[in-house]
């Protein structure tokens, strides 16, 4: 194809409200560089970390109110930035020291900027946050993070695995979920949240859904064991009818908030509980006393190793996992794709596509 010198693409030119969001035709093409590649991007999914770095909601170690982005480690987001994380794309050029016969392929893009040559996951950065992503019609990206997944799924189907995925499954990792354990996931109609369901009952866990009333069905249908509705009445005593008594081994929290301290009771002494988002509330109350006396793991989590990331593969091609579209979008009408996903009233994954597909 021809490539051409522009594209349209949204940029992220600061800080705030859905107005930092900038939808501009007229974004020159990157050339890809020494061993990378340029795709037509086709697909890109939505996450909350999207929302997160726009709003500068990550606070400090000093400060949690603080305006700050998503690294602790060092900030590596400029201005205008290109977000999106969950992209898939055709090869349509190379960069000195990649087979050209590498054009044409469609990829699945692994995110995430691994700085180091380990599964180290302690200088982790990102493709939308440290260098530009997936919310246009053309991505540049390196080589090795280009990947061919052997799969009949469409480019949107194929949207909605990376970001999530990639985060449940380390969550999944950190905790080391075993068969036949019992796991409770909080968020569970969220694209993290659904994809644990899943990513649990590839181990052969047991799940166990905490999700908005209305939701229930759909996580039934995905594999949750039981659905506790969030809000209605005591979530300790609902979650123990759920399990019929049995223990819970580990909790999946994406939520925050309010139900810590519940989380923290429900766990099995020796329990695991891992974290990888707030949406409720990122300030939360800890008595040591029900740490300690009941051995309990405490686990943050975010992202994931090239490891975690080629298990996402292997789940997809051999179908132990399934896409969960909740919406697709223009990429012109992104300020509306964002607005739907930050009111949740959806299952899965919101999925934005450039206009001409």
């Amino acid at each position: 194809m021809t490539i051409p010198e522009k594209m349209a693409a949204v940029l992220l030119t600061g800080h705030g409200g859905l107005d930092k969001l900038v939808y501009d035709r007229d974004v020159p093409v990157p050339t890809p560089a020494d061993d990378e590649v340029l795709i037509r991007v086709t697909a890109c999914g939505m996450n909350n970390t999207d929302v997160w770095v726009r709003q500068g909601a990550y606070g400090t170690e000093d400060d949690p109110s603080a305006v700050s982005t998503w690294r602790r480690q060092g900030n590596t987001l400029t201005f205008p930035r290109i977000q999106g994380t969950d992209t898939v794309g055709h090869i349509v050029a190379v960069g000195a020291g990649v087979d050209p016969k590498r054009i044409g392929e469609r990829v699945m893009v692994d995110f995430s900027i691994y700085n180091r040559d380990d599964d180290s996951l302690a200088d982790i950065d990102y493709m939308g946050h440290g260098r530009d992503g997936g919310y246009a019609e053309f991505m540049a990206l390196p080589a090795e993070n280009a990947h061919v997944v052997a799969t009949d799924l469409t480019d949107v189907e194929l949207a909605t695995f990376c970001c999530a995925y990639l985060t449940g499954e380390r969550m999944l990792e950190r905790a080391r979920l075993s068969a036949g354990e019992r796991i409770l996931v909080t968020g569970a109609s969220g694209g993290v949240g659904s994809a644990i369901i899943q990513l649990a009952r590839a181990r052969g866990a047991i799940p166990i859904a905490v999700a908005g009333p209305g939701k229930e069905a759909a996580m039934l249908d995905i594999g949750a064991e039981a659905v506790v509705t969030r809000g209605k009445g005591d979530l300790v005593e609902a979650v123990h009818a759920a399990s019929h008594g049995q223990p819970i081994d580990v909790v999946a929290d994406l939520v925050g908030g309010p139900l810590f301290n519940d989380l923290l009771k429900i766990l099995r002494p020796e329990g695991r509980y891992s974290t990888a988002g707030a949406i409720a509330g990122p300030v939360v109350q800890l008595d040591l006393r029900t740490m300690y006396l009941k051995q309990l793991e405490l686990h943050g989590s975010s992202q994931g190793s090239r490891a975690d990331f080629r298990r996402i593969v292997g789940y997809i091609e051999s179908r132990k996992i399934r896409p969960l579209v909740g919406g697709v979008y223009p990429l012109s009408e992104f300020h509306r794709a964002q607005t739907d996903f930050m009111a949740k009233n959806f299952v899965g994954k919101l999925v934005v596509v450039p206009d001409e597909r």
